[in-house]
């Protein structure tokens, strides 16, 4: 079994957070949960530990399978965690919500062409 690992080292190494000063940051502002408790940046992370984050309108739940204080390869860093079903679940449907949001909404960034161009002229000259 290998030793436990400081809460801001894991989520740095797992890759929830570039930095370990911005993990830091977020466990101070109350954004992370460790088995339903609010931590302190140097709270020891095992596996079998359960994790609750909280990134702007994200909310993570996962359960900790490997610890590490070395950052690691995306692919690896999937590796030492699990997300749980009903957190799979929400983000899913927060995904399709925002995909539903931006295709009725179109495309504002698109520049007008040739012919809207023209039109909008004529709206603003008062033709």
């Amino acid at each position: 079994m290998t030793d436990p690992v400081r809460l801001d080292k894991w989520l740095w190494a797992a890759r929830f957070f570039k930095t370990r000063s911005l993990a830091q940051q977020a466990i101070r502002g109350g954004k992370i949960e460790l088995n339903g408790d609010k931590p302190k940046a140097s709270r020891l992370v095992r596996a079998q530990d359960r994790l609750r984050i909280s990134k702007g309108e994200w909310l993570i739940e996962v359960d900790v399978i490997e610890v590490g204080e070395k950052r690691v390869s995306a692919p690896l860093a999937r590796q030492m965690y699990q997300e749980t079903e009903d957190s799979r679940q929400r983000r899913e449907a927060v995904q399709a919500q925002r995909a539903a949001e931006h295709t009725r909404s179109g495309d504002p960034g698109k520049r007008p062409d040739k012919h809207s161009r023209r039109a909008l002229r004529r709206i603003h000259r008062g033709d």
